[in-house]
């Protein structure tokens, strides 16, 4: 069943859309915007490979994470859209079955949005170094694995948000109104105003938004940098890499258990 599910997000345009306008936007903001306006925190420090992990992590919890919510609402909304359900759930399978292989599909393409953003962004770093005649030396193997891990949980915990909002709404099209309007004015808000209100303080610690800079920001990540990141800005609160990493695992649990609640106790017919 996952390869079965793997063919159809394969053979969706939309997949390779998303990658593809991600990859670019993210090289974009990450290298291209700092160094034509000469504006990077450190000077062309972060644009150099050295910096790789931090600087490309810093686009994963606002940016990237919008990407992967559109992409988890195609999973599963797509399936309402053209009244597949159905279909699916008479071949055989159960219904969490069916779930479960789609969710584990969509875990394998996300490996390639991590994967190209990395791999543009060190062709990137490279030719800056070279344009400014500076090291062109890469950070450990273990630094770049831990980046990309980090990454791809901070984009299955927005993909994992995407797949409940697809079967809420049961379509596309107001799941990812909905959830780009919750990334940009409640995770915004609520983060902008978490230093100024004392009740929002503790909220603002457990969003995806803020716990996704947070572990970017022990990979290196710029803090002057994230508050200055127009939409995707975070001035605080940071949380340490084990709380970060433990409250994504927490969301992906509970967004992925109501999405299977709801598919289990819903009628399809």
């Amino acid at each position: 069943m996952i390869a079965a599910e793997l063919l159809v997000l394969r053979k969706r345009p939309a997949t390779w859309i998303l990658l593809g306008i991600w990859t670019a936007l993210g090289v974009f903001f990450a290298y291209v915007i700092p160094y034509a306006l000469d504006d990077a925190p450190g000077g062309v420090r972060p644009l150099l490979p050295g910096a790789l992990a931090g600087t490309l992590a810093e686009g994963f919890p606002f940016f990237g994470g919008v990407f992967a919510l559109m992409l988890g609402v195609f999973a599963v909304g797509s399936d309402d859209v053209w009244d597949t359900w159905k279909t699916r759930f008479t071949q055989g399978p159960g219904r969490l079955s069916v779930f479960g292989a789609k969710l584990a599909a969509l875990a394998i393409v996300l490996v390639p949005y991590v994967l190209c953003l990395f791999a543009v962004g060190a062709v990137a770093s490279i030719v800056i170094a070279q344009a400014e005649g500076a090291s062109a030396a890469f950070p450990s193997a273990w630094l770049l694995l831990r980046a990309m891990a980090a990454g791809w949980l901070v984009l299955a915990a927005w993909a994992a948000l995407g797949v409940l909002l697809g079967l809420v709404t049961r379509g596309t099209s107001l799941a990812i109104g909905v959830g780009i309007l919750y990334a940009l004015v409640v995770e915004g808000l609520v983060s902008a105003l978490a230093g100024s209100v004392d009740v929002l303080e503790p909220v603002g610690e457990v969003l995806l938004r803020a716990n996704g800079y947070s572990i970017a920001a022990t990979l290196g990540a710029s803090v002057a940098d994230i508050g200055s990141n127009g939409p995707g800005s975070f001035e605080g609160p940071f949380a340490g890499t084990a709380q970060a990493v433990g409250l994504l695992i927490a969301w992906i649990a509970v967004f992925l258990a109501l999405a299977a609640v709801l598919l289990r106790r819903r009628d399809v017919a």
